[in-house]
């Protein structure tokens, strides 16, 4: 099954990949692709954490996301198809939201990322992902990649990586630092993110006569055009770690 991916990475890369456990938070249209790519790839242990259920809305870009699959919890839905690529794959499902040092958002739920060998933050929500940065950093040997964002962008050829406090153009990564300024804390080493150059699409408000970019009207468009190819830079980073430690 992982011929193509053995003939490429090498022998011992694919056995690295297939022994480190990676933790994914946020499986939307982002980190649902990155996961696939993931699994597909040949990676073997991967816990799945999102509290969200598919929406319609969800279709126009999230793996999980079809009509037969509304109204189900996301981790669920997407577990059986990652184990319908490989059965052998160790797949934990949990549906819950990330909260605030390692625990979950109603504190019920202990996430121990200490026993991960990667922390992949796609999540949306600015305070969950501060504190998932935060936390993570501080953990000696824990490698975190984050996503920032993908909405108003149409050009996936503009998609690249860069490290979080010199991310220039991007709402998500200004946002995240601005809390963490107010919160007094910083990310207590470099933070290797996936972002886009493309600006914020705008659209005419006729009402106006201006433009307006578009993160200031109630729902931010998106496409998976390019949400998926930040998914799989996501994976694509973690894997070329993994083939560089092979080396």
């Amino acid at each position: 099954m992982f011929s193509r991916s053995i003939a490429l990475l090498g022998e011992e890369s694919m056995a690295l990949l297939q022994s480190k456990r990676v933790i994914l938070f946020g499986i939307g249209g982002v980190g649902s692709w990155c996961a696939e790519c993931l699994i597909r790839t040949g990676l073997t242990h991967l816990t799945i954490v999102d509290g969200d259920v598919v929406q319609p809305s969800n279709i126009n870009r999230q793996l999980p996301a079809t009509r037969a699959t509304i109204g189900r919890p996301k981790v669920e839905v997407l577990k059986e198809r990652l184990l319908a690529i490989n059965p052998d794959a160790d797949i934990k499902a949990i549906n819950t939201y990330y909260g605030e040092n390692g625990i979950s958002k109603d504190g019920s739920f202990n996430f121990q990322l200490s026993t991960f060998h990667f922390v992949i933050d796609a999540i949306d929500d600015v305070a969950a992902k501060t504190n998932l940065i935060i936390h993570a950093t501080r953990i000696r040997g824990l490698k975190l990649l984050c996503s920032m964002g993908a909405a108003l962008r149409f050009d996936p050829t503009k998609v690249t990586t860069g490290e979080l406090m010199a991310i220039k153009g991007d709402a998500l990564a200004k946002a995240v630092r601005a809390r963490m300024k107010k919160l007094g804390a910083k990310p207590y080493r470099k933070v290797k993110c996936v972002y886009s150059t493309e600006n914020a699409i705008r659209i005419q408000n006729t009402d106006r006569g201006a433009d307006k970019v578009q993160s200031e009207l109630p729902v931010k468009g998106s496409l998976m055009q390019v949400t998926a190819v930040f998914g799989c830079t996501l994976a694509s980073l973690v894997i070329e770690d993994i083939k560089k430690g092979a080396r």
